[in-house]
């Protein structure tokens, strides 16, 4: 784990490009995030991630060092990163039909 500019902010893992909030932020608060300070537009709960820096559309979200999903569209440093602006890159495995019978419950 590393601690980055502002002690509400906890990054799990070196690789990771989103910062997980470790005590509540109100509306208006001032963070830091990198060199730059951010104002909170909206309250952000224990356990949700803000942008560590600016993400594209398309980019991986990284939290513990792994891909949890990719940015919808551009997100800026220290903006919530959330399902409004997440999507899951999770893709469902298909059986062939002959195997239903080993893997699938009749």
């Amino acid at each position: 784990m590393t601690v980055p500019s502002d002690p509400r902010l906890l990054r799990l893992h070196p690789a990771d490009n989103v910062l997980t909030v470790i005590a509540t932020l109100e509306s208006g608060a001032r963070i830091r995030v990198g060199d730059a300070e951010v104002v909170v537009p909206t309250r952000l709960p224990i356990g949700h991630k803000i942008a560590a820096r600016a993400l594209h559309a398309g980019e991986k979200i990284v939290k513990y060092g792994a891909p949890i999903g990719s940015a919808s569209r551009d997100i800026a440093a220290g903006e919530h990163a959330h399902t409004h602006n997440v999507q899951s890159d999770y893709l469902p495995t298909f059986l062939r039909e002959d195997q239903t019978r080993f893997f699938a419950q009749h």
